[in-house]
């Protein structure tokens, strides 16, 4: 299950060691580690990490078929998460050390940052090779983050992105080596935490205004 460190100004949220899939009692855990970020005084940042071959592979889709009469609200409690990420009132640094897929990859975009590694590791919208569309949020988040083309590729090809062709789209913003992903991560998000509070998180809901209503749509179409 996901924790929650610090170190200095910045808290440090590790998704886990395993696929970090959003299962309900995954999402639950990451829902109550933010507010321990929200409720916490003073300049703060955040960078999200993970341990292992995986960043995240995003829908828990064995457990979404086995309680398919629960699939509207488990899709709205994903795009509520990623709605959160987006304006959260603290700067957010995504270390993706491993691979990123999916829900996964969009959580990625909900941050205002992105460090991936170099050398191993993908960056991936498989829906159309999946069978999934996007929801009408999700694509919104999708293109709000992207450039018009590259939201446009990865969307429609499935194209999986190393590290340096991440960079190369502005997907991420810097690539690290092995080891050193979350380190990169940590000096990108340490000058950032004075800018914590009200204001940073009203910029950011402004911003993202459009993006914000379609994530936080209520009856959410899954086909």
């Amino acid at each position: 299950m996901p924790t929650l460190d610090r170190q200095d100004d910045v808290f440090i949220l590790d998704l886990g060691d395993s696929e970090n899939r959003f299962h309900p009692d995954w999402l639950a855990s990451v829902d109550a580690l933010l507010d321990e970020v929200e409720k916490a005084e003073g300049p703060r940042a955040l960078v999200t990490a993970a341990t292992g071959k995986f960043w995240s592979n995003g829908l828990d889709l064995e457990w979404l078929f086995a309680h398919a009469d629960r699939a509207g609200a488990y899709v709205t409690g994903v795009q509520a998460l990623l709605a959160r990420f987006l304006t959260l009132p603290v700067a957010t640094v995504a270390a993706l050390q491993g691979h990123t897929f999916a829900a996964g990859a969009m959580l990625s975009l909900a941050h205002d940052f992105r460090v991936m590694r170099a050398d191993r590791g993908y960056w991936c919208l498989p829906e159309a090779d999946i069978n999934i569309p996007f929801t009408p949020g999700m694509s919104a988040l999708i293109q709000a983050r992207l450039h018009p083309q590259t939201a446009h590729e990865a969307m429609t090809t499935a194209r999986r992105y190393g590290g340096l062709d991440a960079l190369a789209e502005r997907i991420v913003d810097r690539t690290a080596g092995e080891g050193e992903v979350r380190e990169a991560a940590l000096a990108l998000a340490r000058p950032l935490a004075g800018k914590a509070g009200p204001t940073l998180g009203t910029i950011k809901t402004r911003l993202y205004g459009p993006a914000l209503e379609a994530l936080r749509q209520e009856d959410v179409p899954l086909g």
